[in-house]
């Protein structure tokens, strides 16, 4: 299992900066690879493609069969090092109740989920939420990454509830109003590439500054590789 889900708590929580962080790093490393999102987005697929150097596939069990999806996830992953999955939305959102959710997708191709939560407004008050996400039911969660840190003592606290919880915590992203990418109805707005690479690497760095990435790979069960 070289594989890996970035879930959420809720939209708008930070996967897809985290995602092409993460994609990025693990390139740098000289990793190769291969990125997917589930359902149908066509941008976010664009970050995917350019920071990790390979084309993002679309995985979604609304529009296919789980047999489909399953060979589709096969195939594309053949050669790959490692495979990170993007969820979309929360991780149980999806068209009926959890059906045509990430957490479905997860438990379909047997991926661990690394969840991505939101600690702008929040301290330790995240742990009954990490502690329910771990224990609702299938797939659960393996980790947490903190989005919004402000700074390394809130991030003590956001430690501390992960512990509470019984839940890995890998690391967090700082606050950066740099780091935004701005969004409109059904996707991401940014169009200029330059922009795409500028977010990317900025998102990079803090995901080797902050993220053991070394731990979330250990999860994946994938090869780690340094640069």
């Amino acid at each position: 299992m070289d594989r890996v889900l970035i879930g959420a708590a809720t939209s708008n929580s930070g996967k897809t900066t985290f995602t092409i962080g993460l994609l990025r790093a693990l390139r740098d490393r000289g990793m190769n690879v291969q990125p997917y999102k589930c359902g149908p987005d066509y941008i976010d697929t664009m970050f995917h493609a350019i920071a990790s150097g390979h084309e993002s596939v679309n995985l979604d069990t609304f529009l296919a069969s789980p047999q489909h999806v399953e060979e589709i996830f096969q195939h594309y992953g053949t050669d790959a090092d490692v495979r990170v999955v993007e969820g979309v939305m929360g991780l149980y959102d999806g068209y009926d109740r959890w059906r045509g959710s990430s957490a479905e997708m997860a438990e379909l191709l047997h991926l661990p989920v690394v969840l991505v939560v939101n600690a702008k407004s929040a301290a330790y008050s995240v742990a009954p939420l990490i502690y329910g996400f771990r224990h609702f039911r299938s797939p659960g969660i393996a980790a947490v990454v903190f989005n919004q840190v402000a700074s390394p003592l809130h991030f003590e606290y956001l430690k501390e509830a992960c512990e509470d919880a019984g839940v890995t915590c890998l690391g967090y992203m700082a606050r950066n109003e740099r780091l935004v990418i701005p969004e409109r109805h059904l996707g991401l707005t940014i169009s200029a590439r330059e922009e795409m690479e500028r977010l990317i690497a900025l998102a990079a760095e803090e995901v080797n500054l902050h993220v053991d990435i070394d731990n979330l790979l250990r999860l994946s069960n994938a090869k780690m590789q340094k640069s």
